[in-house]
């Protein structure tokens, strides 16, 4: 629990998840962000956590197009950086593979060895790393996107927000925290946006 909690009211936040009305949500496949949040966003810096992504796509039966993701967070503004953060385990060719692709199209990829606990399970904690990255670059860039629910990151977000950072949230909304959605400026549900960013057979 955190005690630093800003809470910004209803009135205040754009949210945009699956319950909205059609009049809220912007149909036109290639423009996916709602209007507002185009409006002031200056440079946008992206921190996707890898894993939170992959659950999030999982429950929705879909498959996440990296490059349709980046345009559709982008949506037009001036991109800093944009960083994906995932566990790996060396020996899986495949990953490596698909992280090299990711470093050739537009991705920051930031890693750190799956460590692998007596139950057989594995798991690399991954939100200093994305916390860190964020505080460090502060005055580099205006607006923040996160693409996490993971309420551990609430405490950075709030440090983040008081720097003057703008500061966008889009996850699953079952899998995201309240105190993530409390402390955004913006929010969107992953639901919302599936369509435009999964990929197709056509891929």
């Amino acid at each position: 629990m955190y005690n630093s909690k800003v809470y910004i009211p209803k009135q205040n936040l754009n949210i945009l998840e699956t319950n909205s009305s059609s009049s809220e949500i912007n149909q036109n496949p290639h423009s996916q962000l709602p209007k507002v949040d185009r409006l002031n966003r200056g440079r946008i810096a992206i921190f996707i956590d890898g894993a939170n992504l992959f659950y999030a796509a999982l429950q929705l039966g879909i498959e996440i197009d990296y490059v349709k993701l980046l345009c559709n967070l982008t949506s037009g503004a001036r991109l800093l950086r944009a960083f994906f953060y995932t566990g790996v385990d060396p020996t899986n060719e495949k990953q490596q593979n698909f992280l090299l692709w990711m470093r050739h199209n537009g991705y920051r990829v930031v890693t750190q060895e799956l460590t692998q606990f007596p139950d057989g399970s594995k798991k690399a904690d991954l939100n200093v790393k994305i916390a860190v990255d964020m505080l460090k670059l502060v005055g580099c860039y205006d607006t923040a996107i996160l693409v996490s629910g993971n309420g551990e990151l609430a405490y950075a977000i709030n440090a983040v927000s008081y720097q003057g950072i703008r500061l966008e949230i889009v996850s699953l909304r079952s899998m995201t925290s309240d105190s993530l959605i409390n402390l955004a400026d913006s929010y969107i549900d992953l639901g919302i946006i599936q369509e435009q960013i999964k990929k197709t057979n056509s891929n």
